[in-house]
């Protein structure tokens, strides 16, 4: 056995609304991992609709690593949304001409860089994740939350602004798994292991082959 099909949109049978996210995304700037899904209350093509304020001249990427699970409505917000905050005022004038054109000239709107999600990363339902934010391998996003800063991995955020709940692990745990990344083995060996991956029992994955 080598586990499901990578490359197939729906990997359950029947089932439309869980999808193998990176096979139905159509922006280049959205770039995500192996068997990464996606689950919504409605229509799977919401995915895309829920990353906000995307444009592309603005060049910023959308990233998430593989064997991550998202939860329906969850958002992203991209820096296409960002206006000016050191300034006397954050209306966008040039945007609309008619003399106003050139109010941004030698000026730039604030830009935080790509949104990258580590891997094996769950992101509960309706959480909204803020421009330029990292999460790291691991962590776990509750529902609802706001994510406005990055989060380290193995941790548990929640709430608005979301803020730590816990560790998953101790720090020796998270050290090591981290060090183990079993999110980049083939899937063969993935395959062997996944009663591994489902409890914690460190040294089988350390000592697997």
């Amino acid at each position: 056995m080598q586990g499901p099909d990578k490359d197939i949109k729906f990997p359950l049978e029947n089932i439309d609304r869980l999808c193998f996210l990176k096979n139905i995304i159509k922006n280049p700037n959205i770039i995500v991992g192996d068997y990464t899904y996606y689950d919504d209350f409605e229509n799977v093509e919401n995915f895309e609709k829920n990353v906000k304020y995307h444009f592309d001249f603005v060049g910023d990427k959308l990233i998430i690593g593989k064997f991550c699970a998202i939860a329906s409505d969850v958002k992203f917000i991209m820096n296409g949304g960002n206006h000016l905050t050191k300034a006397i005022s954050t209306y966008p004038f040039s945007i609309f001409g008619h003399g106003w054109e050139h109010a941004m000239d030698g000026k730039e709107h604030p830009y935080k860089g790509d949104t990258k999600i580590g891997n094996d990363v769950w992101i509960g339902y309706n959480a909204i994740i803020m421009p330029g934010i990292t999460i790291g391998d691991g962590a776990i996003i509750a529902s609802n939350s706001t994510v406005v800063k990055d989060v380290e991995p193995y941790t548990i955020v929640g709430g608005n602004p979301a803020k730590e709940i816990k560790k998953r692990f101790s720090k020796n745990v998270i050290e090591r798994l981290l060090k183990i990344k079993w999110w980049d083995w083939n899937i063969e060996k993935i395959t062997r292991n996944v009663q591994h991956l489902t409890d914690m029992n460190l040294e089988k994955l350390e000592q697997s082959e």
